[in-house]
């Protein structure tokens, strides 16, 4: 007869079985979708790359739907990894930026291409969109005003200058090097720096 102490060991390492699948899996799925389009990736393709069955797919995560939410649920706990700058700082900002956008910029472009018709990946954009969101008001809680219209907007400036499409058009579509590139983000987002345009123009004697 199995002794108490046995099983609770056997059931750790069952557990540690299984996600260690389930993380494969997920890495599997994720290398896969970061160059193919969504409805070109099948669950036969991701067991394969995996070294799994596809039923194992199945009874993880209940179909392709749901790897892809788990998919999306990696890349945001990367990108929350990646993308830690001190406050204020927008040299550093950019730079963890750009790192994030270096490893997966490509592959959000070909994900949002996809969002009208595929809801996983519908949710995942809204999720992103969210996170990135919040990650501006705190790298630049030093610079936003105080909750309101003209934080709304200063928000919507800030999103604009540091979405992945406008990385997509200096590092992909006008082929600027990294760092041309990130000067420009960082001149940019010096320029709608709310604190700037807002302050008392001074008076010149004539």
């Amino acid at each position: 007869m199995e002794s108490e102490a046995r099983r609770p060991y056997r059931m750790g390492a069952r557990a540690a079985a299984m996600e260690a699948t389930r993380t494969r899996v997920v890495e599997a799925a994720a290398t896969l979708w970061m160059r193919q389009w969504y409805d070109d990736v099948t669950l036969q393709d991701v067991a394969d790359e995996a070294g799994v069955s596809v039923q194992t797919i199945v009874n993880h995560f209940g179909g392709k739907d749901g790897l892809a939410d788990a998919v999306a649920d990696l890349v945001a706990t990367e990108t929350a990894v990646t993308r830690q700058a001190p406050t204020g700082d927008v040299a550093a900002i950019a730079a963890a930026l750009f790192t994030d956008y270096e490893r997966h910029g490509d592959a959000n472009v070909l994900w949002t291409a996809q969002m009208d018709r595929v809801p996983a990946i519908a949710r995942a954009a809204a999720h992103a969109r969210g996170l990135h969101r919040a990650w501006l008001e705190q790298v630049f809680a030093d610079r936003l005003p105080a909750p309101g219209p003209a934080r709304e907007h200063a928000l919507n400036l800030h999103h604009a200058a540091t979405d992945v499409y406008l990385w997509k058009l200096w590092r992909r579509d006008l082929g600027l090097s990294r760092e041309d590139a990130e000067h420009a983000m960082r001149d940019l987002l010096t320029s709608i720096d709310p604190r700037k345009r807002h302050a008392p123009r001074k008076r010149h004697d004539a």
